[in-house]
């Protein structure tokens, strides 16, 4: 017998597309797995090396289509970006056909948009999981379309109307474990304190994350921050996320400077990162400030200023707003200011301590519970009913 119940989720690309498509399939398998009745649940993707390595790493099966953006893009690129859509189509259809979902759950992205077209045009309910506080190109049109709409913010449901549902965004459950961090204010410390034999003091440890592909211009910050931080440096310690592109530089850069660092191109552990974490310095996608949020940790936030209708900085003041980041437009980002913010947040363990606490009442624990009861609502095909499991 076919299995009962079968999901795709459509998201390709980046971690921002794959981290909460994860995390909400994670969700469902446990409850297939609980109640005897377990789901099929398969990936369609593009062929990115992330999504390749962590899809199937979770236990799912990835199924890969050619796909190419159109947003943002110009000249030769956007006509050869163009000329691959029909092949896109065409795989895609054939993935449906042989698949036969019940629902398709998509989290943006350009592959989504002729995904969740398709399914719709044969009639196969589909969800949209909207992450950011400002939807990109992809989720706008494909508003009038799909089934149901679930948002990370309340201002966001307006765009969706009756088929919005506020859930929060979902991140893995290890977020929300992060214990506080516990520091010494810097005005208690003793003179010298970094040479005195017996004087135990955890350094200030600063996280740096441009995003899963890096941020050539935040390394390029963080590296000229350094020496304008000299005074701190003794007591403090970086942890760097690069990107593989600029690995190999920033690492030999740490290395002929003697400093505290851990370097990576990509951080596997993010949850085991961010327990290390007194400050981050981040991008500011729907992932990484609902990953912040969840862990409690105060942030710079500096938005990737060619994310699709700004997104990243909608984001990013929504959390300012709150009191949780201090932002930095990446027009205005030079060594010298982020070393001053750097410097005034060292400098006063309140405010750490006040930013974290406001990260902590943006979290909501529950959104890949509540995306998961949405996804189970289609699937049964009767809304509020219980789903009756053929195996039993």
């Amino acid at each position: 017998m076919d299995p009962p119940f079968r999901i795709l989720m459509v998201a390709g690309g980046t971690g921002g597309h794959i981290f909460p498509a994860l995390t909400v399939a994670e969700e469902l398998r446990a409850r297939g797995e609980r109640s005897g009745c377990p789901y099929e649940i398969e990936f369609l993707g593009t062929h990115r090396p992330l999504e390749a390595r962590l899809i199937p790493a979770a236990g799912f099966r990835l199924r890969t289509v050619d796909a190419a953006g159109l947003k943002g893009i110009g000249g030769i690129q956007r006509l050869r970006n163009f000329l691959v859509l029909p092949r896109t189509a065409i795989e895609v259809a054939g993935i449906l056909g042989d698949f036969r979902p019940q629902v398709v759950v998509g989290v943006g992205g350009y592959l989504a948009g002729p995904v969740m077209l398709e399914a719709a045009l044969v009639n196969i309910p589909t969800i949209l999981i909207e992450p950011n506080a400002r939807p990109g190109f992809t989720n706008r049109l494909l508003a009038p379309m799909v089934r149901a709409a679930a948002v990370g913010f309340p201002e966001t449901a307006h765009l969706y109307g009756e088929k919005a549902r506020v859930t929060g965004h979902p991140v893995r459950r290890a977020f929300f474990d992060i214990p506080p961090r516990r520091r010494v204010p810097q005005a208690l410390l003793p003179v010298g304190h970094g040479s005195q034999p017996g004087v135990a003091v955890p350094p200030f440890t600063i996280l740096v994350v441009g995003g899963s592909q890096g941020s050539s211009a935040i390394n390029k910050a963080v590296l000229g921050a350094l020496p304008l931080l000299a005074r701190e440096a003794g007591g403090m310690r970086i942890i760097h996320q690069t990107g593989e592109h600029d690995y190999n530089e920033i690492r030999k850069t740490y290395q002929e400077g003697s400093l505290p660092a851990e370097v990576h191109p990509f951080i596997d552990d993010m949850p085991g990162a961010l327990a290390q974490a007194d400050l981050v310095i981040s991008r500011a996608g729907a992932t990484a400030v609902a990953e912040l949020a969840a862990a409690g940790r105060a942030s710079v936030l500096i938005p990737f200023p060619g994310a699709t209708d700004q997104h990243q900085l909608e984001n990013a003041r929504t959390m300012e707003q709150a009191g949780a980041a201090r932002v930095i437009v990446q027009s205005e980002l030079t060594p010298a200011r982020l070393a001053q913010e750097i410097q005034e947040l060292i400098a006063s363990s309140a405010t750490l301590e006040r930013m974290e606490s406001s990260a902590r009442q943006l979290a909501r624990p529950d959104a890949a519970a509540r995306i998961a009861d949405l996804v189970e609502h289609f699937v049964s095909g009767l809304w509020g009913h219980a789903m009756e499991c053929p195996y039993k």
